[in-house]
């Protein structure tokens, strides 16, 4: 029989083989790992569908495959098949991740900046589609437009009946960078001589000095494009403060044994979790997303709350589910036991979707204040700096407090100002205001 590669999860269709653990003529038990599969953000381990001796290999560690890749062929018990090796002409090609179907081809124009109005929807951009009916397009499309902003309603199908296709798509987003760059430097507007994005190009630094080439993992490169969406989607700003947390850092000290002994960390990010659900129930619009296809806020009503870790391989941000129906005990040993799984790489694809609000702690490196970028399609974020003690000003007396630096970055579409510096100041006082009772076990 032929083993193929199966769906990996919503949003997955290929992968890189960072292990194959099989060689020709091994005896696999059923479920038995045949390959490592480094997909987006997680390694996934595909396992044997039946028991069965392996007389074909496919695929070798570093190639990229997409869903339905054929990766082994088993003969199964009785069988009598013996090994032999596939022609090397006859494996299946590495796959760009940017290239397969066109509908789920990334998009390579960039949507337009946002300086303001650029020009009137009704002149540059007219409705295409009835309001209240759906635009024809494929679900990959709808996500495509939704991620980067882009109404459906005013994009013109060229298929039969309307049907909106990639094509259609990057039409549209072109139009709009063009337009909004002809606003912005009054140059001749879309189709009056204004040249298309050029393609990028690859440099030859060497002309100029030694120097050393690496390879993207899949992970750098999924950390890139969603840098890069977030960068150009959002528009981005950040509150800055710092809370005292001299007192809960004692807290800490104190208990912190006492979780030890129970399996949990009681670190910061501990205290900050507990902290940021209360803020994300008194103020709704942090704990959202916007739905672009239907113009509305989602406000959601559960608090997975994303935990960016640190590892080799780059950054990547499991999420921690239902972080409001956790006690403290409960978090520590919840947030230890993803940050040991992320570091293995051990989490699944699911483990880093369904986030509505991002934690990212730098203080067990070091550094103050940073601007930390919107995981979107979440609306906020919030980035805390290593604690410093500092002289301050306490009941008329200097003194020396441990400060600790927090920045809360959001998406200035659906959180204004003012609400922002209300969740900051709010956010300082239950950080400052943890009690004894809060946190023994």
């Amino acid at each position: 029989m032929d083993v193929r590669l199966p769906r990996l999860g919503e949003g997955a269709d290929s992968g890189v083989i960072s292990t194959l653990f099989v060689k020709l003529g091994d005896t696999l038990k059923k479920d038995q790992p045949i390959l490592e599969l480094e997909s987006e953000k997680a390694v996934a381990s595909i396992p044997s569908p039946s028991a069965g001796t392996v007389t074909k290999i496919f695929v070798k560690e570093g190639d990229e495959i997409k869903v339905g890749a054929l990766i082994v062929s088993l003969a199964e018990s009785g069988n009598g098949e013996s090994p032999v090796v596939q022609p090397a002409s006859a494996a299946p090609p590495v796959i760009d991740a940017r290239v397969g179907d066109e509908e789920e081809a990334a998009i390579d124009v960039a949507p337009p900046p946002a300086p303001g109005p650029v020009a009137p929807l009704s002149a540059d951009f007219p409705v295409a589609h009835p309001a209240g009916v759906p635009p024809p397009a494929s679900p990959s499309i709808r996500k495509i437009a939704r991620e980067l902003g882009l109404d459906l309603h005013r994009v013109r199908g060229s298929e039969h009946g309307g049907r909106i296709v990639m094509a259609d798509l990057r039409a549209y987003a072109q139009k709009i960078q063009e337009v909004a760059l002809s606003a912005r430097a009054g140059a001749p507007a879309a189709g009056q001589g204004l040249a298309a994005r050029p393609a990028p190009v690859s440099v030859d630094f060497s002309k100029w000095g030694p120097v050393s080439v690496k390879k993207m993992s899949q992970l750098r490169k999924a950390i890139s494009a969603k840098m890069s969406e977030s960068w150009a989607a959002v528009p981005r700003v950040t509150q800055f403060d710092e809370a005292d947390i001299t007192d809960l850092m004692a807290l800490r000290k104190k208990h912190a044994g006492a979780y030890e002994q129970k399996g949990g960390h009681l670190t910061l990010t501990t205290f900050a979790l507990k902290a940021v659900v209360a803020m994300l129930k008194k103020y709704p619009d942090f704990n959202a997303s916007i739905d672009e296809g239907a113009g509305t806020v989602v406000l959601k009503q559960y608090y997975h709350i994303g935990i960016a870790v640190d590892t080799e391989q780059g950054l990547i941000v499991p999420v921690l589910r239902d972080a409001d129906k956790k006690s403290m005990l409960e978090l520590a040993v919840g947030v230890n036991e993803l940050a040991e799984r992320t570091r293995e790489r051990k989490v699944s694809l699911d483990e880093m979707q369904g986030g509505t609000f991002t934690i990212s702690n730098q203080g067990g490196i070091g550094g103050g204040h940073f601007t930390p970028v919107v995981n979107t399609p979440e609306v906020a974020i919030l980035g805390i700096g290593r604690g410093v003690v500092k002289p301050v000003v306490k009941d008329g007396k200097i003194v020396p407090r441990t400060m600790l630096p927090i920045t809360l970055s959001y998406d200035h579409r659906v959180v204004d100002g003012a609400s922002a510096a209300r969740f900051v100041t709010d956010l300082v006082k239950l950080l400052e205001g943890f009690k004894e009772s809060d946190v023994a076990l």
